[in-house]
């Protein structure tokens, strides 16, 4: 049974920090790219981060570069999304999702919200 489980969302205030973090199992977890996706009320769903499979590669959207970083540890079967400097445009669910070939998984997603 494959899932991914986010956890780590909440409300932040502007200039604030969350570590968002995503427990997967059920899947060989080192054979899979692993990605950070948002979508806010209204809006397309936005690819954030990415991080590839030995986790020596990442790429980041331009709006968050220098602000959030992705990491992984194959050992724990986790990813991780630290989110620092944090904007009410930052406001959306996040979602965990993990790529290999044909294969998508995706998780049940985490509200963030960032509020003064």
């Amino acid at each position: 049974q494959v899932q991914l489980v986010e956890s780590g969302g909440g409300l932040v205030q502007p200039g604030g920090s969350l570590r968002l973090s995503c427990a997967a199992s059920g899947f060989t977890f080192s054979r899979y790219g692993m990605r950070w996706y948002r979508q806010a009320p209204g809006k397309e769903r936005e690819l954030v981060a990415s991080i590839s499979n030995t986790g020596d590669s990442t790429n980041y959207v331009d709006s968050v570069k220098g602000r959030f970083t992705i990491s992984r540890d194959n050992a724990k079967n986790t990813v991780w999304l630290q989110m620092n400097s944090l904007k009410p445009e930052d406001t959306a669910v996040y979602y965990c999702s993990a790529q290999w070939y044909r294969d998508e998984y995706w998780g049940q997603g985490t509200q963030v919200t960032v509020s003064s």
